[in-house]
């Protein structure tokens, strides 16, 4: 699975639509040609292995397999209506499990709606939290991203401990409209040794993800050379991020609430919880 580059999932990006409530679908003609289906009945045969495989396990087939009618283009510019499906991202995993497993489209297909459907179970998941083991998450998530963002600022050139603080404030700068670290320090009314990150609240913590990884991939992508251009490429993506929050009509982060618990405070309590509760998973509560 990790051998696969993610380029080679796009045709199945391209093909999933949206709908107004923001649920992803696709449909079954789009599909048949990605995976290489030339003949619309064998894959109407696929679709109803598929069906079958949703019924047993418990699931309403309607739910995921919607019959809808899609209008194709004919000869001399006739269009005429074929029968068609709205598939969720579940329905669309059982279709390429039930696949011709010979075709490396359908290898692909296994691959990428696993990875979705799973993530989508994690998001299902996250959403049902609380806020406090949201923030648990989310810094673990930005710990491992903040690894990967230093290793990638090496690679550019930042070799010192005050080469990297700058690089650091250049993003902070960037999104937090020209605080550094020491002034969201300050804004946040910190002790001296208190981190800035262990009191974010999830919405702070999920920008500031969003700014590490991009920073992260953007250093990667332009091979960028140099502390200073390092700098500069960290400051606009903060810049860029803010840009975003504010599009959306988002709260900018140094205006967000700070959280009177810390992430340590938090992680301690979780950790008394899973003493007590030993056969709970930390975050089921």
């Amino acid at each position: 699975m990790s051998n696969l580059n993610a380029s080679e999932y796009v045709s199945f990006e391209q093909i999933k639509q949206t709908k107004p409530d923001g649920t992803a679908f696709w449909s079954a003609r789009d599909l048949a040609n990605v995976l290489e289906y030339t003949q619309w009945r064998n894959f109407a045969n696929v679709i109803e292995k598929a069906m079958l495989a949703c019924r047993n396990s418990g699931f309403e087939v309607a739910h995921h397999f919607a019959e809808v009618s899609k209008m194709i283009q004919m000869p001399k510019g006739a269009t005429k209506a074929v029968p068609d499906y709205e598939l969720t991202r579940y329905a669309c995993y059982l279709i390429v499990q039930n696949g011709d497993p010979r075709k490396k489209r359908i290898a692909l297909g296994q691959t990428y709606f696993a990875i979705q459907t799973r993530r989508q179970e994690v998001a299902d998941t996250f959403n049902q939290l609380d806020e406090d083991n949201k923030r648990l998450v989310i810094r673990g998530e930005v710990k491992q991203w903040n690894q990967m963002l230093a290793e990638a600022a090496c690679r550019a050139g930042l070799i010192t401990d005050l080469e990297y603080a700058t690089f650091q404030n250049a993003g902070y700068r960037g999104l937090y409209g020209g605080l550094d670290v020491a002034g969201i320090h300050a804004r946040k009314q910190l002790k001296p040794k208190e981190k800035i990150l262990d009191f974010m609240g999830s919405e702070e913590l999920a920008a500031n993800l969003f700014r590490i990884t991009q920073a992260e991939s953007k250093l990667e992508r332009e091979q960028v050379q140099g502390a200073d251009a390092a700098n500069l490429a960290h400051h606009e993506v903060g810049i860029e991020v803010r840009a975003a929050i504010e599009r959306v009509g988002g709260t900018m982060p140094e205006n967000l609430p700070t959280p009177e618990k810390s992430i340590s405070q938090v992680q301690r309590e979780q950790l008394e919880l899973l003493k007590k509760n030993p056969g709970q998973l930390m975050l089921d509560e």
